[in-house]
């Protein structure tokens, strides 16, 4: 069983946030918060240490966690954020998700740790899709993605697919991973969930 000294935390925040106008879509408000401490409140207590991948506003995430930022330039996707993810982290696992799940499940870690048994890469599936940014990497991968990423590669799900990889069913909770690519679903998610809040 992998154990917390043995896994790092990181909150996948660095990317252009294009379908939000161009704005620093982690940093957010969302029901009193920045939406990605939303996502970093289900990591905290539960990993040795949290990474918080930003390519820019570092300051604002500092008060969060250790920024790292891509190694390369110009927004090049998730799956560079996640290659320097790797590199940074000082245990032999790494846990990211995406800053913009408010809704992840409470027990997400213990979840991911029960579900990646003896494979390298853990994935979380919902029943219908899988989250490529909700997964547990061994961080000795890291020259693998080096290499792939020179290649060319960009999608996550293919690098993925070169490894030992398992699926995490997450089916009974599908809705806690509804992501917001917009300030249309932001606020609509936000109402509902100020609205659950009041519910007596």
């Amino acid at each position: 069983m992998i154990t917390t000294h043995a896994l790092t935390g990181m909150v996948l925040a660095g990317g252009e946030g294009r379908r939000m106008g161009g704005r620093d879509k982690g940093l957010e408000p969302f029901a009193g918060l920045p939406l990605f401490a939303h996502t970093a409140a289900r990591l905290e207590g539960q990993v040795a240490e949290l990474l918080i991948s930003a390519n820019r506003n570092l300051d604002a995430y500092r008060l969060f966690g250790r920024v790292i930022s891509d190694t390369e330039s110009g927004f090049q996707g998730p799956l560079m954020g996640i290659y320097s993810g790797l590199r940074a982290a000082n245990t032999p696992w790494l846990l990211i998700v995406p800053c913009d799940t408010p809704l992840l499940p409470d027990n997400l870690v213990a979840r991911m740790l029960a579900g990646i048994q003896s494979a390298d890469i853990a994935v979380a599936f919902d029943g219908q899709y899988l989250h490529s940014t909700v997964a547990l990497i061994r961080t000795a991968l890291a020259d693998d993605l080096q290499a792939a990423l020179k290649s060319g590669e960009r999608k996550i799900q293919r690098w993925y697919a070169r490894h030992n990889m398992r699926r995490v069913d997450m089916s009974d909770c599908p809705d806690a991973f509804a992501n917001l690519n917009t300030a249309e679903e932001k606020s609509r998610l936000e109402a509902q969930c100020l609205s659950a809040r009041n519910v007596p």
